[in-house]
């Protein structure tokens, strides 16, 4: 484990009349696919769920503000790193000295350069050190093609610290670990950990949502991930898409992986072609977490049929 230390100073930490706004207007329905909300979850810890309808703009975002700097998780899409930052200048003029990516995807990390801009330095677990270094760069340079007037001359900003397995980053204010529990979304998966607050920032590893894609992942792998997430106290979820939740997330994602594996492994027992698995599947809670069938993700579908076979 390694760990960045800074001047300790003592604070006093208490529950702000937002927090609580917060959670009664998630609870009631306050927010809405196509709203960006900025809420105080806990002093200094910031939670931005982002809208994905009608138009996906990006990933859910992060804040933490320590004694002398500010903790940044995700810099999403160059454009809602320049958002974020307007966010952050709203609450604190302390630099940004770390931007925190998940994992490699342009959504959640093609932002670095405008936080390295800024004076800060990225951080990523190892594992996903090859992948900034293939398909994170490529996709940002077809981004630059494709979104020229968004990217435009931006030079990709690689991560400058890579962690094994755990880092933590403390003061006196605040305590944050960000965990590589293992392969889920992506082989570099990694999260951000308030054990005093009990909120945890998962990236994709869970999400909120239909928001699941698995063209990186291991989907036997990501549910030990969720398994073993589920042994911290959590008390809040900020998932990487879709609204924020409890530590009852955690199971409803890992229960998609679970009975997604099971009822396609059932049905190649049964000799059923890959289209007829498509066509039949049917997993009831599924749309009422997400929305929409789970027929629709057909990408999954089709990428667990692809897992559950090459095995055999």
């Amino acid at each position: 484990m390694r760990r960045l230390m800074v001047a300790r100073r003592m604070v006093v930490v208490f529950l702000t009349g937002l927090i609580l706004a917060g959670v009664g207007g998630w609870a009631s329905g306050w927010f809405k696919p196509e709203e960006t909300v900025v809420t105080e979850l806990a002093p200094g810890v910031f939670f931005r769920k982002t809208q994905w309808k009608p138009e996906f703009i990006g990933c859910n975002q992060g804040w933490i503000i320590f004694e002398d700097f500010v903790l940044v998780i995700e810099a999403s899409f160059p454009n809602q790193g320049e958002e974020l930052i307007k966010e952050i200048r709203k609450t604190t003029d302390k630099p940004i000295r770390y931007v925190f990516d998940t994992h490699y995807h342009g959504d959640h990390a093609d932002g670095n350069p405008i936080f390295i801009k800024q004076g800060a330095s990225a951080i990523a677990s190892e594992p996903s050190r090859e992948l900034f270094h293939t398909k994170g760069i490529a996709g940002f340079q077809q981004a630059q093609k494709d979104k020229a007037k968004e990217y435009g001359s931006l030079k990709y900003g690689y991560p400058h610290l890579y962690f094994p397995k755990k880092l933590v980053i403390e003061d006196a204010t605040q305590h944050v670990e960000l965990i590589h529990f293992g392969h889920g979304h992506t082989a570099g998966d990694a999260v951000a950990w308030l054990p005093k607050q009990g909120i945890l920032f998962t990236g994709d590893a869970c999400v909120n949502g239909a928001f699941n894609y698995t063209g990186d992942g291991n989907t036997a792998s990501w549910i030990g991930i969720l398994t073993e997430m589920q042994k911290l106290p959590v008390k809040r979820i900020c998932p990487g898409h879709g609204e924020m939740s409890d530590a009852s997330l955690l199971a409803t994602q890992r229960r998609y992986f679970v009975e997604l594996r099971q009822a396609i492994g059932d049905a190649i027992a049964k000799r059923k072609s890959l289209d007829e698995i498509k066509n039949t599947i049917d997993l009831p809670f599924y749309e009422e977490w997400a929305g929409v069938s789970v027929r629709e993700r057909v990408e999954n579908i089709e990428f667990v049929y692809k897992e559950l076979t090459q095995k055999k």
